[in-house]
């Protein structure tokens, strides 16, 4: 199994690192819409991380089972009010099967950009599809690569310029990888991060889930399902595995 670049110190300060993704307007418009979609079903998250979506997830009454790779997040996961409420198993979650069968499975921020080969993302896709229920549903939070807004002969774009904050990615083209590198200033001394991500397009992300037996049934540019434009940075797309849902 590989290593997850989510280290106990990465673990600790991930709500201090990006506080931003844990305001309550950021996270109330993804737990809507998820819980939208789960219904009175189950909900498998890929990536549950420290349980920023599955935790208030949980608590609209939505049974929520995550899969982490890193124990340390997990850690602290449980270690919340309401963390024991989530059933988690630490795994790779491109093969890391847990039974269900699930109306809901989904990954958030990206996290689809943690599996590093095009054939780990297939396999993803694949082990969503066995574990969905006829008509349930996999939903994916995900840039739109930027090369575009890359300057000519330029492999490197910052993405957070701030202070306490620096970061940066490093595209490799020939690859499909851009490296990541975070660097942050607390108590006056410097911590780093980075790790690679295979960065995908929605048309790619398309074929993978017809691969695995789904159909695209939505796709937007935000959780409050703004458009999606040639000039969106990101999507929130939704497939389908065929069948009929279950009545909620």
């Amino acid at each position: 199994m590989p290593a997850s670049p989510f280290d106990e110190r990465i673990a600790r300060t991930y709500e201090a690192k990006w506080p931003e993704l844990f305001d309550p307007a950021v996270i109330e418009p993804v737990v809507d819409f998820l819980g939208d979609l789960a219904g009175t079903g189950a909900a498998l998250e890929l990536g549950v991380g420290t349980g920023r979506i599955a935790i208030p997830l949980r608590r609209r009454g939505v049974p929520v089972h995550g899969i982490d790779l890193s124990p340390h997040m997990v850690a602290q996961l449980r270690a919340k009010p309401g963390g024991g409420d989530v059933d988690v198993t630490v795994g790779d979650f491109a093969t890391t099967r847990v039974g269900g069968p699930f109306r809901l499975a989904y990954l958030v921020r990206n996290t689809i950009m943690n599996l590093t080969t095009q054939d780990e993302q297939v396999a993803c896709f694949a082990n969503v599809a066995a574990q969905l229920e006829p008509g349930g549903c996999f939903v994916i939070e995900v840039i739109v690569p930027q090369l575009q807004r890359l300057p000519p002969g330029e492999t490197v774009r910052a993405f957070t310029v701030t202070p306490e904050h620096l970061g940066f990615e490093e595209y490799d083209v020939a690859t499909q990888i851009a490296f990541s590198h975070h660097y942050w200033v607390v108590d006056g001394q410097l911590e780093t991060m980075s790790a690679p991500f295979r960065y995908v397009w929605p048309s790619e992300l398309d074929l993978m889930a017809r691969l695995a037996g789904m159909s695209l049934r939505e796709r937007w540019s935000d959780w409050a399902r703004a458009p999606f434009t040639g000039d969106s940075g990101s999507h929130v797309s939704v497939w389908e595995k065929p069948g009929p849902a279950a009545v909620t």
